[in-house]
């Protein structure tokens, strides 16, 4: 064949044109990703992996300390050191085992970030990540910046093992980047503190540096401390005396001793009286001070104060101790001047401890509101008052109150313990202080137990419904008052109704939330019973609800279309409970009850919840699937089978239920009767097969045409 001719070497031209131009794009392809290979990942990196319908893959994954990255379904993975093209490689590897289609990943830097760790004297230590093109300054800068005495020339970056030292002062003075080197992952940046910041943590300022003295030199300096306003080390100076040097620090407190300020110069010590100096003026009485000296002014000691006009006063006053009185200075003058009792004083219960040890108690408040008809108490020299602490309910001891003052609360109240009593108080003060009583309280049973007498049973819910007109009874300091617990529920407490007669009870089993045994009375009806084992559950089947009478001679059985009464509210249909009834509630789902089938469907294949299933004319095809959860994610929507059971034949109904999903006014649901046969089956794999199969004669085609 001439493959000069004209109609030849045109077709041959046009495909070697074509093989030319997807060798462009081959080596196109061949250069990005000799650039990916390039990249090497490093710690700190931000990766965007895409993996289409996958969840999981939305955020970016962050390459930790170790290297590694965290991928759904496969856990960590080491990433740092490989490139774009080797983690592809390794990444799809490892989803393979989780997951199809791995070749539809795509893996992209995200973005480039440095991990460093930043010590020493910044704002805020610890691991910081920034920027990958990221320097020295902005390390520091995302570590809050120096602190105050930082050293700028001794900055050191630890590598490896080896530490590089930075002058950071030089840098920010002349903005010469090549001054700070280049930052890797995981180095740690450390910043010294300045020697001038001393071996004490403080607030590195002239003012804080200046309060401490002004002394250059110790030699040449005099130290002051103690009961001074401005303790520290001051420079000497020949032409000042003890009082200038004082007046230096600020001078003395009103704590200080001001007669035994004591003075220590070349080793000899010496007490200066600044009171008797201030007295008489004489310069002879002040000591010389010399370079080197040390000056103390101590703490004025608390002397014992005692007299024959001496009245003390101790306990929960603003201001006790010992006062010189008058003869015409009354209780409450002492009182007052004493600041008065605090917010923690037993004003109820003060004591007045006279000189010959008799003591006599005195009740402030009830005199205050005009209820004592006691005298104020007369005070001599040398009594003492006694204002005792109000008992807390938190602390742990009792032993504040004495018993004849004390009532003991008992049983079903919120907080049960021991109360301070007075006989103003009644019965329903000390609940009240009790926090009341609990909701289980049986308030028809309230027992008052006094000692060396028998139990007094007191009706308080009739009392306080007014159906009762007895008196609250008169309670007293070591009374106890006990309130029982009414039965719990049998779901608390197995116990309690085990205790219970059975002909007081009404029994509900079945699908209800709190099924058990339950106290039953006249005046309850059914729904009250039903109420109170917090009705029925989402699986009860309300059309077949069952209710047996054991009350009678012979057992019967009642059944109830519960849920007729909630569509039509007809009480003819709720039956009269008596007590040692049962109520059962079954399950909608019919599993155990074969014989009812001709009321069910049957349900079965792809579905989350197949079974037997309670089958109504109000319900539909759609109601059913519902009921069995839904098709699972392999049903095959597109051909639901409905099995027809007849008296003569069996027929069978397809049903393309995603269709009808698609367009529900363009497709009728089929009809389902009670004893038919609902059937989903499973997708099929085999378009699944084909599909792949054409797509690998496509790559082998590719593949030929490139040899060519």
């Amino acid at each position: 064949m001439d493959i000069c001719n004209h109609r030849t070497v045109k077709p041959f031209i046009l495909i070697r044109i074509w093989l030319l131009a997807m060798a462009c794009s081959l080596l196109s392809t061949g250069l990005y990703a000799e650039t990916e290979v390039r990249t090497l990942i490093r710690i700190g990196d931000q990766l965007q992996i895409s993996f289409l319908g996958e969840e999981g893959f939305e955020n970016s994954f962050e390459v930790d300390r170790q290297g590694y990255i965290n991928l759904p379904e496969v856990g960590l993975v080491k990433v740092s050191g490989l490139t774009i093209e080797d983690l592809r490689s390794v990444v799809r590897q490892q989803l393979a085992q989780s997951y199809r289609n791995t070749e539809q990943l795509q893996i992209n830097l995200k973005e480039s970030r440095l991990l460093v760790t930043v010590l020493g004297y910044v704002q805020t230590p610890g691991e910081v990540n920034i920027s990958g093109q990221g320097n020295l300054q902005m390390a520091l800068t995302a570590a809050g910046g120096l602190k105050p005495g930082a050293q700028l020339d001794r900055i050191q970056i630890k590598r490896a093992g080896q530490v590089q030292v930075v002058d950071f002062k030089k840098y920010m003075d002349s903005g010469d980047e090549a001054l700070i080197p280049d930052l890797q992952p995981l180095d740690i940046v450390f910043v010294p503190s300045s020697p001038l910041t001393g071996n004490v943590q403080v607030e590195f300022d002239a003012a804080s540096l200046l309060a401490g003295g002004d002394a250059a030199e110790k030699k040449q300096s005099v130290r002051i401390f103690g009961e001074v306003h401005n303790p520290g080390t001051f420079s000497f100076e020949a032409d000042q005396n003890m009082v200038d040097l004082l007046m230096r620090a600020g001078g003395v407190t009103r704590f200080a001793s001001v007669s035994q300020i004591r003075l220590i110069t070349e080793g000899e010590p010496q007490l200066f009286d600044l009171k008797a100096y201030l007295d008489s003026g004489s310069s002879r009485s002040m000591p010389a001070v010399a370079a080197g000296a040390t000056i103390f002014v101590p703490m004025k000691e608390e002397e014992i104060k005692t007299g024959n006009s001496t009245i003390y006063i101790m306990g929960e006053v603003f201001r006790p101790g010992a006062y010189e009185s008058k003869a015409e200075a009354s209780f409450f003058d002492i009182l007052a001047n004493a600041g008065g009792p605090t917010r923690y004083a037993r004003s109820r219960e003060i004591r007045i401890i006279r000189r010959n040890g008799t003591v006599v108690n005195f009740d402030l408040q009830a005199y205050t509101e005009g209820l004592n008809t006691q005298s104020v108490p007369t005070i001599a020299a040398g009594d003492a008052i006694f204002v005792p602490e109000k008992n807390d309910l938190n602390q742990t001891s009792w032993l504040k109150i004495s018993p004849d003052k004390a009532v003991h609360v008992l049983g079903a109240v919120t907080n049960p313990g021991r109360y301070e009593w007075s006989n103003e108080m009644t019965l329903l003060d000390l609940l009240a202080e009790s926090s009341g009583p609990a909701k289980d309280a049986d308030l028809a049973q309230l027992s008052i137990k006094r000692k060396g007498q028998a139990p007094e049973i007191f009706n308080l819910e009739a009392y306080l419904s007014g159906r009762d007109k007895t008196p609250l009874p008169q309670l007293k300091g070591g009374d106890t008052v006990i309130i029982p617990r009414q039965p719990e529920l049998p779901s608390g407490n197995k116990a309690a109704w085990i205790k219970q007669s059975s002909e007081e009870s009404v029994f509900i089993l079945g699908q209800v939330g709190v099924p058990g045994r339950y106290r039953f009375s006249p005046e309850l009806s059914f729904l009250d019973v039903l109420a109170a084992a917090n009705g029925p559950s989402q699986q009860a089947d309300l059309r077949e609800v069952r209710v047996i009478h054991r009350n009678q001679s012979a057992v019967q059985l009642t059944q109830i279309d519960l849920a007729l009464y909630f569509e039509t509210g007809d009480q003819s249909l709720l039956p009269q409970l008596q007590a040692g009834d049962t109520i059962f509630i079954p399950d909608q789902v019919l599993t155990n009850y074969p014989n009812q089938a001709h009321k069910s469907v049957r349900i079965m294949g792809a579905l989350n919840s197949p079974g037997y299933y309670r089958f109504n004319d109000d319900m539909n095809l759609l109601d059913l699937l519902a009921l069995a959860g839904g098709p699972t994610s392999e049903a095959l929507t597109e051909d639901v089978h409905i099995v027809h059971q007849g008296c003569c034949d069996t027929r069978t109904t397809h049903f393309d239920l995603r269709a009808y999903l698609k367009a529900p006014q363009a497709h009728l649901l089929p009809v389902v009767r009670a004893g038919d046969t609902v059937f989903m089956p499973v997708r099929s794999q085999s378009r699944w097969s084909e599909s792949m199969a054409l797509v690998r004669d496509l790559v082998s085609l590719l593949t030929l045409m490139l040899l060519l």
